[in-house]
């Protein structure tokens, strides 16, 4: 026996006829008797799927604080409570307990993905027992039970059918197909993917039209909706670069302040002769300087203003590290329908015996003109074309509703697309139909592949008008219309029309007609099985959105792969990629491919072919897997719940919020608002501001907690006394990071942000730019700091040494006023109007710490406090002559960076920030 390659111990029931299904099964279309089906119960358990384990919250809770980096802002809280400054210690205490929070909140949504997917499965279900048709539970069902399903069920196990009366499911939630398919009893080949199994039917499927039965093949986690919920329950989600990133820099950053400040105790004691004691406070105030306090603050203020950014276009983030995950995204998989395309219907071809015509405008709204050979055509002009339109209106059972500018379909998409067709010729849908009443129909069924209706003019005249498969109306029709007259069929010209339409990935109807006798009313079969009279052909199809082909040209220009992973046929998938810039036109893989590739041969196929299609869940959590083994970054987006492991396997999973299921949304990271693919480049572009911003905060925190640091260490190997002391410089720190440095995570996006390649995943948090620039800027800020103290303290303020340390202080915080100025871009120059001025929460973060300054410098209470003097104006000129110099040499530098850059050291049409 074959047996099903993504599941080995289950057969391909797809692939067995109804007899052997219920032979195989021990069943048969009476069903099973209640005995029987109790000892089935007891064999399988019931129909539904495990819950999963869950970790208890508290271990949830305790594992947020199991980071380096809240390591060693815990032993600064513990520092600064044994300094007794519990203001600080509380703010430190604070930022810990509430990333926690976030995190443990987060990761609990996180855990209801698998509860989403059980809310998914039927209640109840029609079965026959003991020969009789009952309703049970559908937790009872079993194994070789006959399922009775109709228009409205959720189909409540895996079936085999046997029995269909234009039986249409709506399959998106496992196959992304937007178009119910329709069902048949013949079986298929054993390989075939789950979007051509026309003789099943899948737990959690929709019945939208007709009528059917089937023998229950599979039931709980042995049927496809529940091998996808096992799959999703055993992927690990992985950690994002910054996360990664962070954790590399706190153990860095914590082991070089335990080696510098164990390095400046021991040095103090034994070289200078210091007191243990002093030495020890002395080691003290340089950890507290540079600990980074304020800094998981930052990047998580930073991180959720791009939330907000992001969601006014669209992109509601549910995971907050996904924000600066989107910045580094090297490949997006996009599923097409809806997302590439407006998941609505859309006649862009019609050929008939005269032309091939190309239709214009997309979707329901009736705006389009009628071109032949690339001249607009009046469809008044084209008896034949508005012959064919109308044939479209009247066999047809669909309503188009306008509302406030916006069409909205009733009804099968593809009809809504034939009424869109005869609306764009010009023809009113009431009217016609009240021109020509209804008399009777012969309904579409997928056994005779075609629809009929037969109408009356009010002088007595009758029609009929068909529509249908192409291949199955060609066989009715003995003539075609041309010039107005009926000629003899042309089944060789049909043929080439069919395989060229078909070559655009198009779905293609035909219609036709035939004259009635007046007194005829009621249509049979033998009416229309010969003598039709064939208008022409429609191809159909759901275009691109235009707004997403732009966001395509966008990715790639950004250095960003865009890849199609669909359940649609590849002939629709290689099409709408050639119409996207997807792929080169030429390769494109199905599911089946994928199944004989081995992992390192899918590796690099993964990397060369843009467009895959038949793909099933396996499939895409493959590709995923398989690009990620390649080093890439990967975002991918998804609506059904075949879509929910790839989106929680990916590094940002993007959920549709309009047509996505409650599975889909659970397992990813971000939603999309509006289903479309032009909001993951916005959020893409968000993203890389976010990380930009973050990199400027390190950029800023970093060379002054170094430069307090330096000060502390240069004040030790001189043998002076501290310039400031711990309590001041946690001043310092706190004021600053919650204001110039926090101005820095509202900066706008820089105008290349999308012009240059993603970052490399591994890329260190510090790039040796970086590095030079926290040096620079430290022994800057260390000879003005030092250099001003020693000035303050030998020209007779020996005796209040904290006069001098309050100048200090003040010079220090005056600096990085003057250095967050040009910290604003990394090599271009501040010195114009948005320099200075584009960001207005810096203006107002400078305001607010000089305000913050004065209050220390003159209070009373913070005298006391931070042991602190008032200065004079002298001073403060002093102060202000000393402080800018930090932002002219940095201004300069970035000059001579710019200029080396002109003289070849950057690549051609490269942006500088790529290198940093």
């Amino acid at each position: 026996m074959t047996k099903h390659t993504s599941d080995p111990g289950t057969p391909p029931w797809h692939g067995f006829d109804p007899d052997r299904a219920f032979a195989a099964l021990g069943s048969s279309p009476s069903g099973l008797s209640t005995d029987e089906a109790e000892q089935r119960l007891q064999a399988h358990g019931p129909n539904r799927l495990p819950a999963r384990r869950k970790t208890p919250p508290l271990l949830r809770l305790l594992a947020q604080f199991n980071n380096l980096l809240i390591y060693v802002l815990l032993a600064a809280a513990a520092i600064t409570a044994a300094l007794g400054d519990w203001v600080d210690t509380s703010v430190i205490v604070g930022v810990v307990v509430i990333n926690a929070v976030i995190g443990f909140i987060q990761e609990g949504k996180a855990e209801k993905a698998l509860d989403a997917i059980r809310q998914l499965l039927s209640h109840s279900a029609a079965v026959r027992r003991d020969g009789r048709r009952i309703t049970l539970p559908a937790e009872q069902l079993v194994p070789g039970d006959v399922v009775f399903l109709q228009s409205g069920d959720k189909v409540p196990a895996d079936l085999r059918l046997f029995s269909v009366k234009d039986l249409r499911i709506d399959e998106a939630t496992l196959t992304g197909e937007s178009v119910p398919v329709e069902k048949a009893v013949g079986s298929v080949a054993a390989d075939a993917p789950i979007g051509d199994r026309s003789g099943m039917a899948y737990s959690g499927t929709l019945v939208t039209y007709g009528q059917g039965s089937g023998v229950v093949v599979a039931t709980g986690q042995h049927t496809e909706i529940g091998r996808i919920s096992a799959m999703l329950g055993q992927i690990e989600p992985l950690t994002t670069p910054l996360l990664q990133q962070i954790g590399r820099f706190s153990r860095w950053l914590t082991a070089a302040i335990g080696a510098v400040a164990a390095a400046t105790f021991t040095y103090g004691v034994a070289v200078q002769g210091q007191a243990p004691r002093e030495m020890f406070m002395a080691a003290v105030g340089l950890a507290v300087a540079a600990i980074p306090e304020g800094l998981p603050a930052i990047i998580t203020i930073t991180l959720a203003i791009g939330v907000q950014r992001m969601a006014r276009r669209n992109a509601i983030i549910r995971r907050l590290p996904a924000v600066e995950t989107l910045g580094s995204v090297t490949v997006i998989c996009s599923d097409k329908t809806g997302t590439l395309t407006r998941n609505e219907m859309t006649v862009q071809a019609v050929a008939t015996a005269e032309g091939l015509f190309e239709v214009t405008g997309t979707g329901y709204a009736p705006r389009g003109a009628f071109l032949l050979d690339g001249r607009e055509m009046e469809p008044d002009a084209q008896p034949l074309l508005r012959a064919l339109a109308q044939a479209a209106l009247l066999c047809n059972d669909a309503d188009l509703i306008q509302a406030e500018e916006r069409w909205s379909l009733h009804g099968d998409p593809t009809e809504g697309a034939l009424l869109a067709l005869g609306m764009k010729a010009g023809l009113a849908p009431a009217l016609l139909r009240e021109e020509l009443p209804r008399t009777d129909v012969i309904p579409f069924e997928s056994e005779h592949r075609f629809m009929a209706t037969l109408h009356h003019d009010h002088a007595g005249h009758g029609f009929v008008y068909l529509k249908g498969a192409p291949e199955r109306v060609l066989d009715m029709c003995s003539r075609q219309r041309l010039h107005g007259e009926d000629m003899p069929l042309d089944p060789a010209y049909w043929a080439g029309v069919m395989d060229a339409l078909a070559g655009r990935g198009q779905r293609l109807l035909a219609l036709a007609f035939k004259a009635a006798d007046a007194g005829q009313d009621s249509l049979r079969f033998s009416d229309v099985e010969q003598g039709l009279t064939l208008l022409g052909l429609v191809g159909i199809s759901d275009p691109p959105r235009e707004e997403a082909v732009a966001a395509v040209a966008r990715c790639r220009a950004a250095g960003i792969r865009v890849k199609m992973i669909t359940g649609d046929h590849a002939a629709t998938a290689r099409a709408i990629g050639v119409q996207m810039s997807i792929g080169d036109g030429r390769e494109t893989l199905t599911g089946q491919d994928l199944e004989g590739l081995s992992d390192e041969l899918l590796r690099r196929k993964a990397m060369q072919v843009d467009v895959f299609a038949r793909a099933s869940p396996e499939h895409k959590l493959r590709l995923v897997a398989a690009l990620q083994a390649e080093g890439g970054v990967v975002a991918m987006t998804g609506d059904g719940v075949n879509d929910a492991p790839a989106l929680k396997r990916a590094n940002v999973g993007i959920a549709m919020g309009q047509k996505g299921t409650e599975v889909a949304k659970e397992s990813a990271e971000m939603v999309l608002a509006d289903d479309n693919f032009a909001s993951i480049a916005h959020a893409v572009e968000e993203g890389r501001t976010v990380y930009d911003n973050i990199r400027k905060s390190l950029l800023f925190i970093l060379p002054t907690n170094a430069g307090q640091a330096l000060t502390i260490v240069a004040a030790t190997a001189m043998g002076f006394m501290l310039p400031i002391t711990p309590v001041q410089i946690l001043w310092v720190n706190m004021v600053t990071a919650v204001t110039l440095a926090l101005a820095l995570a509202f900066e706008p996006a820089e105008p290349m942000v999308m012009r240059r390649p993603p970052r490399a995943p591994d890329e260190a948090l510090l790039s040796p730019f970086l590095l030079w620039r926290l040096a620079f800027v430290s022994i800057i800020l260390v000879a003005g700091t030092f250099g001003l103290f020693l000035w303050e303290w030998e020209r007779g303020h020996e005796a209040d040494i904290a006069y001098a340390r309050t100048m200090a202080v003040n010079t220090l915080v005056m600096f990085e006023v003057f250095y967050l100025l040009t910290a604003r871009y990394f090599t271009d120059s501040v010195l114009s109007v948005p320099g200075l001025t584009g960001n207005r929460y810096i203006l107002l973060s400078i305001i607010a710490v000089l305000l913050l300054q004065l209050l220390f410098t003159y209070n009373g209470q913070m005298q006391q406090l931070f042991d602190t003097r008032p200065l004079g104006l002298r001073d403060w000129a002093w102060i202000l002559l000393v402080s800018p110099s930090v932002f002219v040499l940095v201004e300069l530098e970035k000059w001579l960076l710019r200029r080396a850059m002109r003289k070849g050291a950057a690549r051609p049409n490269a942006n500088p920030q790529s290198r940093l």
